[in-house]
């Protein structure tokens, strides 16, 4: 019979790694919460409509990428292909926009796109995205900012100089429509791809963002949106540069950021690292009234998981590897014996404590126990055998040096000789 396999574009993330995704989402959530920012969760699908109307249905997202279908009920309904809608109409629902601002949010979970896989962008992906609201001025987008560049800092630990931060204010409802008419009389005459000529009369500012060789030409003398922005939106960008320099966090500003979501306005951001983006935001005041809700200030950003772990594959970053147990319970006797139960019930009582302790249930010999303690990386070992029941003591051997400490068969002494070494 022919095996199963995963769907393309998706991946397991096995035993040995698992760690390092544990550990990486701690970090972010840790963080985030020392900042004031509180976790939410929502619907891995939600309805097409809110995806359609939040991210714009002229985007690559929701023309192509979407995993749209029909449930029993007859209802349009799309596996969630990025967060911010979500939180936004979460919010809305639930209220949490009558409460005190700003109301700062973050979520780790899993994204899906139908796009082409490569490395560390996968159909099924997971992403770390915070979203503030309430904040009107130039503050909330310098705290999103810096919550964005210590997440990669201590969390993902790249350094400094490994990533770059690119600003861009892609202006309001008040001047936007000025730029947008500049960009399409330049873009007029230009041989750009098939795509990039349907994007012009939709939306374009995403030629702007298009990876086509040819059309990325044409970009570099394209119109720049700094040149139109009206007077609040550029005072706002320029208190934002201000605040930014005065954190210490260097910057580049780069007129062709222009993010790929229809809901931004003003200051846009990306970090980016060899020409790959990892984290990407912005502001996107106008989000949250056309959802229904009432008209409320906003800005965010997001980052893929997956790609980050790659990041440190290639910066040699390694942490948070496989489970190893604290003590590794050995036993010289059979599944019955008055060893065995001893072990057992020792075995219970450090679990309860919180210790994670291991021992055999494959009924392998003592010797087999003793190099399975050893492949488990265990930091102490014991053997209990009759000699130990007799005596009601036991030797725990720390397995990095060899020591060796004699102690009762006591859940209590044990604990304490573990948590003071």
């Amino acid at each position: 019979m022919e095996k199963i396999t995963k769907p393309r574009g998706t991946a397991d993330v096995l035993p040995g790694e698992s760690g390092r995704w544990r550990e990486l989402e701690a970090k972010a959530a840790r963080i985030a919460m020392s900042r004031g920012f509180n976790e939410i969760r929502f619907p891995t699908f939600e309805h097409t409509e809110l995806f359609s109307r939040g991210v714009g249905d002229t985007t690559d997202i929701v023309t192509k990428e979407m995993y749209t279908f029909e449930d029993k009920g007859g209802r349009s309904i799309t596996l969630r292909p990025e967060g911010t809608a979500s939180a936004v109409r979460a919010c809305i629902e639930n209220g949490l926009f009558a409460g005190a601002m700003p109301l700062k949010l973050f979520y780790i979970a899993p994204m899906f796109r139908y796009e082409k896989p490569q490395s560390g962008r996968l159909r099924e992906h997971h992403q770390f995205g915070a979203e503030l609201f309430g904040a009107a001025g130039f503050e909330g987008d310098l705290e999103i900012i810096s919550l964005a560049r210590a997440f990669l800092s201590n969390a993902v630990h790249i350094p400094e100089d490994g990533v770059n931060l690119h600003i861009n204010s892609i202006g309001c409802s008040e001047c936007r429509p000025v730029y947008r008419a500049r960009l399409i009389e330049y873009l007029a005459d230009k041989p750009l791809c098939a795509l990039c000529l349907e994007r012009v009369g939709r939306n374009p500012l995403r030629v702007l963002d298009c990876k086509n060789d040819g059309c990325r030409e044409f970009v570099k003398n394209a119109p720049s949106t700094a040149d139109t922005l009206c007077g609040n939106c550029a005072a706002h960008f320029e208190s934002l540069k201000k605040g930014l320099s005065q954190l210490g966090i260097n910057y580049t500003v780069n007129d062709k950021i222009v993010r790929g979501l229809d809901y931004y306005n003003g200051p846009v951001f990306e970090f980016i690292r060899n020409g790959l983006t990892v984290l990407g935001g912005g502001r996107y005041d106008t989000l949250t009234g056309s959802l229904g809700g009432s008209p409320t200030t906003a800005c965010g950003f997001g980052s893929g998981l997956e790609r980050l772990l790659a990041v440190q594959d290639e910066l040699g970053i390694s942490f948070g590897g496989g489970t190893e147990p604290i003590l590794y319970i050995a036993v010289a006797g059979d599944a019955e014996s008055p060893a065995a139960v001893t072990a057992r019930a020792l075995t219970g009582a450090l679990r309860d404590s919180d210790i994670f302790v291991d021992s055999d249930i494959c009924g392998r010999s003592l010797k087999a126990q003793l190099k399975q303690a050893d492949r488990m990386n265990a930091r102490y070992m014991a053997i209990i055998g009759e000699d130990e029941v007799r005596s009601g003591q036991l030797k725990l051997r720390r397995m990095s040096d060899g020591a060796e400490f004699f102690c009762k068969i006591d859940t209590e002494k044990i604990y304490n000789i573990i948590q003071e070494d």
